[in-house]
């Protein structure tokens, strides 16, 4: 195991052997006080310095070219969604004609559990986690009641035991087996917002299909941050947000992911739109929905382009890099941090931080969540005002993400240094 020490010479000297320490330079850090140490890329991620130009790349060729940039701006906008196509999808881990970026996140959730919740007789049931994000219980709720079915009786949560933060694989292994031919659909974070405990996406996709259901994941806290193979582990479904750690700006684009095993299934049934027509026919204006092959099929609408302007500029960044190298330095910056935390927390006597995250780099990515015991949000607002940006979840959890791309061992460091100044 690597040795840390919590001096500033220790964290300046891990940067100054860092490869990718290089990547910091190309994103905007932000700049509302001297020295902020942002810690929030698992909620919105920091803007290439590059995002700028791609934008400003197609304002530039609408300008020129009104409607007509659909077939002649520099990327032509009939097709732009196919030029992010390939970097997404090695970011997911996924054949090219298994993804797409397309819409937002819930949007494409409730698209892809249309195709694959379909109740029927005795299979009508769900399973997730418990104190899954917000939307994704309302989104599994009202799913559940549109087909006229009760979310008290036919979304079944698994939850940590009594005492315990994580939830137990084991546990979930096990109520899938329990609900059984009664189990329609498993669906999951693929990283738990609250906790940042990563799931074996791959066991629970095969216990899923061991007894006869569909299995998909919601990776809005996975994409770009987790070295993903969904085509490997055969996934049925999956969607992300691209803002969080694909830095791709506020509210933007979303990925969908279909295995190919799903590719051309035109009595699946769908919400279908236009831009997911066959594309070789589709100014045919024809009756009668005859999708895309592939996740591409799943597209409602033509593409967001100053979205996925944006979008593209980050996935460039992530190709260049790639997800290898990138979660091997997350491994590390996220052990420095939990390795300072705890330094602080044991000659501290009162302040007690415990790390709720799983201590297993294999069960977790980039987030760190922190119990503040003995301090609560009177912490949080001190270090807040010292210039450290970070996420506060009741009733008292400290969210804070490393990201590898442009956080460095310094920032890490410097949280640490904040953090004890700002014990009450």
């Amino acid at each position: 195991m690597t040795n840390y020490t919590n001096s500033l010479e220790f964290a300046r000297e891990k940067d100054a052997k860092d490869e990718l320490n290089k990547y910091r330079d190309q994103f905007h850090i932000p700049n509302f006080r001297e020295d902020v140490v942002y810690f929030t890329g698992n909620s919105l991620g920091l803007q290439p310095k590059t995002t700028k130009d791609y934008i400003q790349r197609e304002l530039n060729d609408w300008a020129k070219w009104g409607v007509e940039g659909h077939f002649y701006a520099e990327k032509p906008w009939f097709e732009y969604h196919e030029f992010l196509t390939d970097k997404a999808a090695r970011v997911v881990g996924a054949l090219p004609k298994e993804v797409v970026i397309t819409h937002s996140l819930t949007t494409n959730l409730h698209l892809l559990m249309v195709s694959f919740y379909r109740p029927e007789g005795k299979r009508k049931k769900i399973i997730c986690e418990a104190k899954a994000f917000p939307s994704d219980q309302y989104a599994l709720e009202s799913q559940v009641k549109f087909h006229g079915l009760d979310p008290q009786t036919d979304l079944v949560e698994v939850a940590p035991r009594e005492g315990e933060h994580l939830i137990r694989e084991e546990d979930i292994y096990a109520k899938i087996a329990e609900v059984g031919d009664e189990l329609a659909l498993v669906m999951i974070g693929g990283v738990n917002y609250y906790t940042g405990q990563l799931f074996d996406m791959k066991t629970i996709t095969e216990k899923a299909h061991a007894v006869g259901a569909i299995c998909g994941f919601d990776l809005a806290h996975a994409a770009g941050n987790i070295h993903l193979k969904l085509h490997d582990w055969g996934v049925d479904f999956a969607a992300w947000c691209t803002y969080k750690y694909l830095n791709s700006s506020p509210g933007g684009v979303s990925g969908i992911f279909v295995h190919e095993r799903h590719e051309y299934k035109p009595e699946l049934p769908r919400f279908a739109g236009w831009w997911g027509y066959d594309k070789e026919t589709r100014f045919q204006m024809e009756p009668g929905f005859n999708p895309m092959k592939g996740a591409e099929g799943w597209q409602l609408s033509n593409a967001p382009v100053l979205g996925m302007a944006a979008h593209l500029a980050s996935l460039d960044i992530f190709d260049e890099v790639g997800m290898e190298k990138l979660c091997a330095k997350r491994d590390d910056l996220t052990a420095y941090l939990e390795f300072v935390i705890d330094e602080i927390s044991a000659r501290n006597e009162n302040a007690t931080f415990e790390i709720i995250t799983p201590r297993d780099k294999s069960k977790r990515g980039a987030q760190l969540s922190i119990l503040a015991h003995g301090q609560g949000k009177a912490l949080f607002d001190a270090m807040t005002e010292r210039g450290v940006v970070a996420d506060w979840r009741e009733p008292n959890v400290i969210r804070v993400a490393p990201a590898p791309l442009y956080n460095s061992y310094e920032d890490v460091y410097n949280f640490g240094r904040i953090l004890e100044e700002s014990i009450q």
